[in-house]
């Protein structure tokens, strides 16, 4: 009788974004007293801890900084300003033979936890060409689950085209797990304020 290995999933936070229309880096601002970067990462390295990628762009060092003790390993996207294509580009290229699936999140989605994380792992079947979305304002989109057998279509991405269009094309083989939290993610100084203001209420 063999022993069969247990599938590996890893995670890629992409906190390689410009930010135009936030005016900063809105990844390093104040969230309920930490960067905002880190919720996202918190819940990465809970859900998936010892196989979390952190995906950098402008601010490399800072960013990679506030990540701190969250991340297993850091992948500078040299091409940022391209667009998020080139960011999932490089998590996706990253992995190599490294992982059998891989979970790209953005690390502005400050409302994804940990349990959804887990969710979206408990779905997969373990088969390499299937893909688990987050369901979520009529789409299905990140935090997304992507057996290898897509890696090296997620490696070709580039400009703006995210990880929905590699979902969107493999409609067949797509499963969803509604997460409505997911569809709330900072834009604006406005939307950060915003989610403060609904975290502190949840506090009380």
């Amino acid at each position: 009788m063999t022993n069969r290995r247990h599938p590996v999933v890893a995670a890629a936070v992409l906190a390689a974004g410009k930010a135009r229309r936030f005016g900063a880096n809105k990844l390093l601002q104040p969230l309920a007293g930490i960067p905002l970067l880190r919720h996202a990462l918190l819940a990465a390295s809970a859900a998936f801890k010892g196989q979390v990628v952190l995906v950098t762009g402008p601010e490399a060092d800072r960013v990679t900084d506030a990540a701190a003790d969250l991340v297993d390993r850091v992948v500078f996207n040299p091409d940022y300003a391209d667009g998020i294509g080139t960011s999932i580009a490089a998590a996706a290229s990253a992995q190599g033979q490294d992982a059998d699936a891989l979970v790209i999140l953005l690390a502005d989605q400050p409302l994804v936890s940990a349990d959804h994380l887990r969710r979206v792992a408990a779905r997969w079947d373990g088969r390499l060409d299937r893909i688990v979305a987050s369901a979520y304002a009529q789409t299905a989109g990140p935090p997304a689950l992507f057996g290898s057998d897509y890696f090296a279509a997620l490696s070709r991405l580039t400009g703006d085209r995210g990880a929905r269009t590699v979902i969107e094309a493999n409609a067949q083989s797509v499963t969803t797990v509604e997460f409505d939290a997911a569809s709330i993610d900072i834009d604006t100084p406005a939307d950060l304020a915003a989610v403060e203001r609904r975290l502190s209420k949840s506090e009380k």
